[in-house]
Formats: structure tokens, C-alpha cells, sequence
């Protein structure tokens, strides 16, 4: 009986906190990684689910500092050297959306793909 009890409490807790999380909040499947390196966006283009928010992790493994900037996304955030950034994007209707390193721009190019 003590064992139904705590398989009780456990599951009310558990769809309390799932009940408190905002609908379209990002959870940790909802993260996706954009690597720079040699001032290049690696991979180039990046696939995310349409009309839900997606974090999207900027990863600079260059030493110098690095823009990511995305007129489209209405995005415009600076990476330094070796660091990361988080950037919540979207919801995005389905279509392309191209970004670009500012500080590199003839390499540093990319878009996120909503579908």
C-alpha cells in the first residue's frame, strides 16, 4: 500500500511540473548546435520543427569573436572567442531562414530550415 502511495505522489508531482511548462517552451530534444570554425557555420543549415520555439546553441571554437545575425529571424547576437550563446527562435512558419557571421561574412553563412 505504502508503494501505491508513493507511485501516486511521484505521478502528481510529475504532472504538476508538466502542467506548469508554457506550450511551445523549448525542452532539451528542442535545442539544436551551430558550430564556428574557421569562421564557417558547421552545419551550414540546420533542420527545426515549424511553429515551435527552438534554442539554438552557438558554439564559437574560433579564437576571435564572431556575429550571429539573422535579419529574417530578428536575431543579432555577438559569440566571443571560444565562448556560446543560447538564441531562442521561432515559432517559424515553414521556409528558409538565412543568418551570416557578420565579422566573416564571406564565409560565415547559413540558414535555418523550419519544416
Amino acid at each position: 500500500m505504502r508503494r501505491l502511495t508513493l507511485l501516486s505522489a511521484a505521478c502528481a508531482i510529475v504532472l504538476t511540473v508538466t502542467a506548469l511548462v508554457p506550450a511551445g517552451a523549448a525542452r532539451a530534444d528542442d535545442m539544436v548546435t551551430i558550430v564556428i570554425k574557421d569562421h564557417k557555420f558547421e552545419p551550414a543549415e540546420v533542420k527545426i520543427p515549424a511553429n515551435k520555439r527552438v534554442t539554438l546553441l552557438v558554439d564559437n571554437q574560433d579564437a576571435t569573436s564572431e556575429e550571429f545575425e539573422s535579419n529574417e529571424m530578428k536575431v543579432e547576437k555577438i559569440v566571443g572567442g571560444r565562448k556560446q550563446i543560447k538564441v531562442m527562435v521561432g515559432p517559424l512558419k515553414p521556409g528558409r531562414y538565412p543568418f551570416f557571421g557578420e565579422f566573416h561574412e564571406a564565409t560565415a553563412q547559413g540558414a535555418v530550415i523550419a519544416e
